[in-house]
């Protein structure tokens, strides 16, 4: 048996959100046409990689982006739940400073501290968290490869901390496409390469949604 293991961290479809709200945790978010597509794309990425595990999100968006590769992969899909979306105070509303939630002085507290940050949840917690879930997929598919399919921020801070970067940042600069994979290559339980697909690229036709 090989000592190398990949964990592939795959960001799920695009999400049906004609509100354009910041859905983080809410429940019944589902994937837009496009979502599909973009989920159904990331299987046939995977058709011919020696995948052993799945790992999922609990959210609605997470569980239906990993669907297909199950049944492309024949493997079940285990949800676990700390590769859920991090928690957001802005939750259920519209962010910026027109008619959205930036415009009410009572959000203003949460915006004073971009190093924690004060709107959200830790990043240190954030890294924590997907890095036990990184180690149990690590170990569940030891010389194979494994796929937890999360959200974008819980991918993007743990590839900064994986890339010693610092974790705070500009959300516009994150590097995550919708079904976008951020790949980990272990040497044993020693990471050794952080790379980057798009196997969706081109099916996006609408703007992002930051911390989706």
């Amino acid at each position: 048996m090989t000592d190398t293991t990949i964990v592939h961290l795959l960001r799920h479809g695009e999400v049906h959100n004609p509100e354009r709200i910041l859905y983080g945790r809410l429940p019944g978010y589902r994937l837009s046409e496009d979502g599909v597509l973009m989920a159904k794309a990331a299987s046939r990425w995977f058709a011919d990689r020696d995948v052993t595990a799945l790992f999922s999100s609990p959210m609605q968006r997470a569980l239906e982006t990993a669907a297909p590769l199950a049944d492309a992969l024949g493997l079940p899909v285990t949800v676990d739940d700390r590769l859920i979306e991090a928690g957001n105070h802005f939750e259920g509303l519209t962010f910026g400073v027109g008619t959205g939630s930036l415009r009410r002085p009572e959000h203003w507290r949460h915006l004073v501290n971009p190093f924690r940050p004060s709107w959200g949840e830790p990043y240190k917690l954030l890294v924590a968290r997907m890095r036990a879930v990184v180690i149990r997929a690590r170990e569940t598919a030891l010389g194979h490869e494994a796929v937890c399919v999360s959200h974008q921020l819980p991918i993007w801070i743990l590839r900064l901390h994986a890339e010693h970067r610092r974790l705070w940042h500009h959300p516009a600069r994150r590097e995550c496409a919708l079904a976008s994979l951020t790949s980990l290559t272990f040497e044993g339980s020693r990471l050794v390469e952080v790379a980057y697909s798009e196997p969706a690229a081109g099916i996006a036709t609408g703007p992002d949604v930051a911390g989706a």
